[in-house]
């Protein structure tokens, strides 16, 4: 197993290059304002409500448990070059985990080819055969990808970067990126005004444009909604946090119709149709049709207007075949 990888010093008494500026401000910072600034983030976290559920765990009365956002004093820091170059290679990465999606649910030529054994697929939980055949728009299936990068250690001290999880399936967290960055602002920000730190604010208007972008081909104007489990779910924040910041409805199965072969939602004016569906549901809960017949959060009929082509999942359903732990080896091929 690798040594872990200490992103701030190269050794017990060196500070890497692009550490040393904060290294320096937080030497100056006294710990009681550090933590009182630490209390601040958390109370400001608790009032607005960013947390997530604990499936499993109970507090002392028995309830459920949420946490609060991990928040992180200690930035961490990664120099543009590097960045640079994990973003190429996580693009590449993507680009080729979407042509094996599409290859699995068309020509199946990777299987034929040897690379990947045919039980991996067809045995594999995450296959979904109703989606064989099915056309997707521009050929992209899984639109957001929630890629786990880790580092570690290498015999000169450097780091190399790996990856995790691909998880393209129903990805989370974003938004809690988000609210950090915005607090580290708030209670930090001399710190940007002395270090040129690369914007994310910009992600809710990126992800809105990636959505409409993959509208049905016949639509000018797409209507996009968020499809949501509901607010007992462990990342309702996020799913409302997203609607809202890129101005569309947030909605649950219940708001979802169809009729004559296509999605439609209900408002206080009257039906109105969707065109595009980022949804936070997963596969099994879409559509009681065609999946599992006890689910409420999905809508019934569907897969059957995804498959027809007059609606767009973002991700499509089926994505978690190319993400499932069974099939990370076979990626590097």
């Amino acid at each position: 197993m690798r040594p872990s990888f200490d992103e701030m010093h190269a050794t017990s008494a060196t500070v890497r290059e692009h550490y040393r500026g904060y290294d320096r401000w937080l030497a100056q910072q006294p710990r009681d304002v550090m933590k009182s600034r630490r209390e601040e983030a958390e109370m400001i976290f608790r009032r607005v409500g960013i947390t997530f559920a604990v499936y499993g765990a109970k507090d002392e009365d028995g309830s459920g448990t949420e946490r609060l956002i991990p928040f992180d004093l200690i930035p961490r820091v990664i120099p543009a070059h590097e960045w640079s170059e994990m973003e190429r290679g996580l693009a590449q990465r993507v680009t080729a985990l979407n042509r094996f999606i599409h290859d699995v649910y068309h020509g199946q030529e990777i299987i034929r080819a040897g690379l990947v054994p045919a039980e991996q697929i067809f045995k594999n939980a995450q296959f979904r055969p109703e989606m064989m055949g099915v056309a997707v728009p521009g050929g992209v299936y899984s639109h957001i990808a929630g890629i786990d990068i880790v580092r570690a250690a290498n015999p000169d001290g450097s780091g190399s970067y790996y990856v995790l999880e691909d998880n393209l399936r129903v990805p989370s967290g974003v938004s809690y990126m988000l609210e950090n960055r915005k607090m580290m602002m708030r209670l930090f920000p001399e710190l940007f005004s002395q270090h040129r730190v690369e914007p994310v604010a910009h992600y809710p208007d990126m992800l809105l444009e990636t959505l409409r972008a993959v509208a049905p081909a016949a639509v000018t104007e797409p209507s996009v909604v968020v499809l949501t489990p509901g607010m007992y779910n462990s990342a309702y924040f996020e799913h409302a946090f997203l609607a809202q910041q890129m101005g569309v409805e947030l909605v649950e199965g219940q708001d979802l119709f169809v009729k004559d072969n296509f999605v439609y939602m209900r408002t206080t004016q009257g039906p109105k149709r969707v065109d595009v569906i980022y949804r936070r549901v997963d596969d099994d809960f879409l559509d009681p049709l065609v999946f599992r017949p006890d689910s409420t959060l999905g809508c019934a009929g569907l897969l059957s207007v995804y498959r027809a082509g007059n609606v767009t999942l973002c991700n499509a359903i089926g994505t978690g075949v190319a993400d499932d732990k069974s099939i990370y080896p076979y990626v590097p091929k």
